[in-house]
């Protein structure tokens, strides 16, 4: 199975995972109770696949590997994640290839990581720190020593702290805070993000008794205002500077992006208040590569993805209509600028966000 998404092309030739997850996007694809990998092809048809995808573009492209139903790092999984890393490598690609994991990672791992000379890979582990066992059954000190021995061993690899899904009542508390803040300094970066509360979910939670984090469900993430504020708040006090906890940033490929030292790959910048955060030499750099398109080109290029309406481009982000997520993010990341459909406007300080935990559907106040 191979998707587009906003992080860009993910491969999926293997589906199942033991870990029984509460939070796991597995039953939003009817494969929640399958709780034993099952690889779909080979791995040389996997690459095949990947690198022969009609949005594929070798370099540029962002790539995700068992992002939608398998942890990576699984015993009987990464043996496969490691033969795709090495046939992608020794083609010389370096694309940015992102693997997400919450399980057990060994400095034998990490050596196999390291071995991989042209892609640029970074190891993203996911880590909620919810300790309620009946909602987060896998504990997240195994994602935390996970963390601090990726980080410990990192040489060509880069290592992010996934701070999710953050969700009020669970694991926003003061405690729950600082040992994230704590968690940073064993990452060359960290982002956060809320839970993706889609009506499968909910009627997983209802079925499982278990309490609702929402009245309502949403297509976007939920990340109230005030929860994020908290957020800030703890990691930006002026007792505490930042600087020996790390980095923090709302958008995944920004925080890889800064883990390489590169430019944000989906153009963010034109989101302004996104880099509210940021580090300023991160913020630099992503204004030293963002360029505003020019819209005759842009649209001559949405007309061949099947664009329909006018094409229009302003200071936050190029807007089509008749687009879905692929070709959109197909343009988004050949152009290093945002792409949005218009029918689905991200409003501000809500990108990507859905309007739950804000005062009004605009947010607070318009720029």
């Amino acid at each position: 199975m191979i998707e587009y998404r906003k992080s860009g092309l993910s491969l999926n030739w293997i589906v199942g995972c033991p870990l029984d997850c509460g939070y796991c996007v597995r039953h939003l694809f009817d494969n929640f109770e399958m709780k034993t990998p099952r690889r779909l092809i080979t791995d040389e048809e996997a690459v095949a696949a990947l690198t022969g995808h009609r949005y594929f573009r070798p370099h540029r492209t962002p790539i995700q590997l068992l992002n939608r139903a398998t942890d990576p790092m699984l015993p009987v999984v990464k043996p496969h994640l490691f033969a795709v890393l090495r046939a992608l490598d020794e083609q010389g690609l370096t694309n940015h290839v992102l693997i997400i994991t919450r399980w057990r990672v060994d400095p034998e791992d990490c050596a196999i990581l390291n071995s991989f000379t042209h892609l640029r890979l970074t190891v993203l582990v996911t880590h909620s720190g919810i300790d309620d066992p009946s909602i987060e059954p896998v504990d997240s000190t195994i994602a935390a020593t996970s963390l601090r021995t990726l980080y410990e061993h990192a040489e060509r690899y880069r290592t992010v702290l996934y701070w999710r899904p953050i969700v009020p009542g669970l694991n926003d508390s003061p405690t729950h805070l600082e040992r994230a803040r704590e968690l940073t300094a064993h990452a060359h970066a960290t982002v956060f993000t809320g839970l993706f509360f889609r009506q499968e979910i909910a009627d997983y939670y209802a079925a499982h008794g278990l309490p609702m984090p929402y009245d309502d469900t949403a297509r976007r993430k939920i990340m109230p205002e005030d929860t994020e504020q908290r957020i800030l708040d703890s990691f930006h006090r002026p007792e505490r500077p930042m600087a020996p906890w790390g980095a923090l940033f709302r958008k995944t490929s920004c925080a890889v992006a800064y883990a390489h030292g590169e430019a944000d790959y989906n153009g963010h910048l034109g989101i302004r208040e996104l880099c509210e955060i940021c580090p300023a030499e991160q913020v630099a750099r992503c204004q030293a590569a963002w360029t505003r398109p020019d819209l005759a080109e842009v649209t001559a290029a949405a007309r061949q993805l099947g664009a329909t309406g006018p094409v229009e481009i302003d200071e936050r982000a190029i807007i089509v209509e008749g687009l879905d997520e692929p070709p959109r993010y197909f343009l988004q990341h050949g152009y290093g600028f945002q792409c949005h459909d218009k029918a689905k406007p991200h409003h501000y300080r809500q990108h990507g966000r859905a309007p739950i935990g804000w005062p009004a559907q605009n947010g607070p106040h318009t720029p």
